[in-house]
């Protein structure tokens, strides 16, 4: 068995995703998940079976496919365009065709030619769609759209040119009964059409933003690198590297490959993949991970993973995995078009049949059909979901977090425990002296301002720690002299004369354990040990409340992070966390967050590094800090915009009141039309009012949206 991904172009509601997933898992050898969000397909292959076999199958049922990672075609304008057209024609439609007032001589003339464009142009995808669905024996959402705007227009047009309601100086009559030839349902199409199109432009977005999580993972990697032949250095593209090549990594450079170190001596920046503000010692055997930057020395590389082997690329494909799941959103879209839309058409053609048989009346028995499909358009079903992410989303700014879409909303009511990264998460992410350790005959200024000297000339993270400190204890700092880095160790140089060196105790030659949870930098002069400065992140001054609100949430906090042990402990005690996971890598915090789902658990992921995306992915609610890397923020579900943790436990709170609005919106939306089909099918409606039925359920779903914009006030 083999497993493959492809993206999957054409989709366009989640029924079609399921349609492709029966007939996928149909065929003997192919076991499918088609996910409609990120538009792709995952599969696992008997041996006898390829893509290609896959990709037949897809196309067979309507839609295309490539595997992953093809060029995608640039998103269209055009949706867009179509939503902006609809929009600006179906509002003065609906004024003229309901309010009598403004009912001037031949306005049903001007109605029918603003119409004809959004039903035509407009909503042509739906017709589309719905067309291809036919072809294949199948109904969707799209199927109900297109019958219910087509008979609208259909029969308006019909009411128009033959049933008296072309006529100069007619006016709309509001009637709850009878047939009613004359009126006119432009209305309908038209503001069908329009409110959909929003509907899908939102989703489209949704899922855009979605689909640039691995695009931006693409993009972090090395493009070039320079690799040492018989004949000299070339340069070459790192698709063509191969494993036992060996590379040249200037000062600056992203390594192309992972590898070891085969000559040379650096320190290696690699918070890429582990997160940690700490860059890595680099030295001859040492391991080192492809996209992670080289710092100051010149370094050899032997290549032992290259392509799709590196750490990097397998951290893309766990995104990708981590992203194919189905939510409960998409199962619930599945499930309601399963049923409705067939239940919807087979009502409407008994309520045609039913009124010929009983009464005769083809007039009544047309307009109690086109009532039904009108009534049943699932207009207020297509805004449910959007117009409450919409107005969530916008107070969510407003806020300092943005909040992607509805995808885990469904599971943000009942996560009971949050997995956080400390680097950048907990910590802001910047070293800081936190302690030191000086002989007795020692002034801790004096200790500032020897190694201050040293470090003055440098962006290290540990040297403007150290520069700070100074700065912030008043202690002035002349830039020393003579300053010389030694790959690994320390700096050494001249202050008035006299030797100092700062860099690792076992450099110095402090043997002496010290009871370190930070890094630990010694300081030497003119060959006397001063002393020690202990350094490590600044724990963020609402992480401890942060972490207090979300057990107030009955949700459990742990800390999971790529740091040592004494460090994690240390930031742990600090905000009141007692389970503790040191020395992750990003497979370990996707294997945390798997195996507390595998438990039961709802799990949110808090986070802001490359090394936390595919576990802030795979959670159920993913957060990432708005000061961390694009893939992070692109793989969360919450992004904290300010980067403020305590937007987390807001965002979780906003994210609940969104999903309690949605449900709300779909429960209206069933309601409406549980209970009006059958008055539609009866007669009791006529297209008229079932239009503005229609239009008022709409109404209600929007307002009862917009009580968003209340939250947190």
């Amino acid at each position: 068995m083999s497993q493959v991904d492809l993206d999957v172009q054409g989709m366009t509601c989640a029924s079609c995703a399921s349609r492709i997933e029966r007939k996928l898992n149909k065929v003997d050898g192919i076991s499918a998940e088609v996910n409609y969000a990120t538009e792709s397909a995952t599969l696992t292959l008997a041996d006898s079976l390829t893509a290609e076999d896959a990709i037949s199958v897809i196309e067979s049922t309507g839609y295309s496919a490539a595997p992953a990672g093809s060029d995608r075609p640039p998103r269209s304008r055009l949706p867009f365009i179509r939503l902006i057209v609809a929009a600006s024609l179906a509002v003065p439609v609906m004024v003229l065709s309901m309010v009598p007032t403004l009912q001037f001589p031949a306005w049903q003339w001007i109605v029918f030619a603003m119409t004809l464009p959004v039903v035509a142009w407009c909503a042509f995808p739906f017709h589309k769609a719905a067309f291809v669905s036919a072809r294949h024996g199948a109904t969707t959402m799209d199927t109900l759209i297109s019958l219910g705007t087509l008979s609208a227009m259909l029969w308006s047009t019909w009411a128009l040119l033959f049933g008296g309601a072309g006529e100069i100086g007619m006016k709309m009559q509001m009637s709850l009964f009878g047939s009613g030839h004359h009126e006119l349902y432009f209305e309908v199409a038209a503001a069908v059409t329009a409110f959909l199109l929003l509907g899908r432009w939102i989703e489209s977005r949704a899922k855009d933003s979605q689909l640039d999580a691995l695009d931006a993972l693409a993009r972090l990697g090395a493009k070039e690198a320079t690799r040492l032949t018989a004949g000299g250095d070339e340069r070459v593209p790192v698709e063509l590297l191969e494993v036992d090549d060996v590379i040249r990594v200037v000062p600056g450079e992203k390594i192309a490959a992972d590898g070891v170190v085969a000559s040379g001596a650096s320190t290696i920046d690699a918070s890429l993949v582990t997160g940690e503000s700490m860059p890595l010692e680099a030295v001859v055997g040492s391991e080192v991970i492809g996209g992670t930057i080289n710092g100051d020395g010149m370094l050899t590389v032997r290549a032992t993973r290259v392509g799709s082997d590196t750490e990097l690329a397998q951290i893309a494909g766990m995104l990708r995995t981590a992203q194919s799941g189905k939510t409960g959103a998409q199962r619930l879209a599945d499930r309601i078009s399963s049923f409705f839309v067939p239940a919807v058409l087979v009502i409407s053609l008994l309520t045609l049949i039913g009124w010929v048989l009983f009464t005769g009346d083809w007039g009544s028995a047309l307009s109690a059909a086109v009532a039904t499909l009108i009534i049943a358009c699932p207009c207020a079903l297509g805004l449910a979901t959007p117009t409450a992410i919409l107005v969530g989303t916008t107070r969510g700014s407003e806020l300092g977090l943005l909040l992607r879409d509805a995808t885990v909303l469904e599971t943000a009511r009942r996560v009971d425990v949050a997995i956080l990264d400390k680097t950048g998460t907990l910590t802001a992410g910047r070293m800081r002296v936190v302690s030191w350790f000086v002989e007795d005959y020692v002034d801790r200024r004096d200790v500032l301002r020897i190694a201050g000297a040293l470090e003055s000339g440098s962006e290290h993270p540990i040297s403007r720690a150290i520069l700070d400190a100074a700065e912030q204890a008043g202690v002035p700092v002349v830039a020393g002299d003579d300053v010389k880095n030694v790959s690994g160790k320390g700096l050494t140089g001249m202050l008035d004369g006299h030797t100092v060196r700062v860099g690792k105790p076992d450099w110095i030659g402090v043997t002496d354990g010290l009871a370190a949870t930070g890094t630990l930098v010694a300081v030497e002069y003119d060959g006397a040990y001063l002393g020690t400065l202990m350094l490590d992140d600044q724990v963020r001054p609402e992480s401890k409340q942060t972490v207090e609100r979300l057990r107030g949430l009955g949700i459990e906090p742990i800390m999971i992070t790529g740091d040592h042990a004494g460090a994690a402990d240390r930031i742990a005690q600090a905000v009141g966390i007692t389970e503790v996971h040191a020395g992750a890598l990003p497979g370990d915090k996707l294997e945390h967050v798997r195996q507390l789902q595998a438990q039961g658990r709802r799990v949110a992921m808090i986070g802001d590094g490359v090394n936390d995306a595919a576990a802030l992915a795979a959670s159920d609610l993913g957060i990432a800090m708005g000061s961390g890397t694009d893939v992070a923020r692109a793989s969360a579900s919450i992004t904290l915009v300010s980067g403020g943790l305590e937007q987390a436990t807001t965002g979780i709170e906003l994210a609940r009141a969104t999903l309690r609005v949605i449900r709300q919106n779909l429960f209206w939306a069933f309601a409406y039309n549980t209970l009006a089909i059958p008055l539609a099918a009866f007669g009791l409606l006529s297209p008229l009012i079932a239009g503005l039925a229609m239009a008022l359920s709409s109404v209600m779903v929007v307002v009862n949206s917009l009580r968003l914009n209340r939250f947190g006030r």
